[in-house]
């Protein structure tokens, strides 16, 4: 068994907690769909990081109360303030625990699948 991340960003409508709760779980919920994952068991952690427009809420609180991921390990953090860089963008980067042959299928909605452009 080893660990591999997978990748994911979402653009956020708005600087609300209501906004970066609905990004925060529809980016994860695609992330674990695409990606067939099965339970927690599989995620060795979590990292969120928003560009520093949001600041409204912590990303991590979500999955705990919304998906009941109370034991996994999440920390937030903000991306470096890069000029003119996409902005309102929450990025996540899921590290699993996983088989070698598995093959990552990363997640970029809305606005930030110009980051794979």
């Amino acid at each position: 068994m080893i660990t591999k991340g997978i990748r994911g960003a979402i653009t956020v409508d708005s600087n609300t907690e209501e906004a970066i709760e609905k990004a925060t779980l529809e980016l994860l919920n695609e992330i674990w769909e695409r990606n067939h994952l099965e339970g927690t068991s599989q995620i060795s952690h979590v990292i969120f990081t928003t560009t520093p427009d949001l600041n409204a809420a912590f990303p991590a609180k979500f999955p705990r109360i919304a998906l009941g991921w109370n034991d996994v390990a999440m920390m937030c953090f903000h991306e470096l303030d890069v000029p003119n860089s996409l902005k309102m963008c929450l990025r996540v980067l899921v590290v699993i625990n996983c088989e070698e042959n598995f093959n990552p299928q990363f997640v970029y909605l809305k606005d930030a699948e110009k980051l794979r452009k």
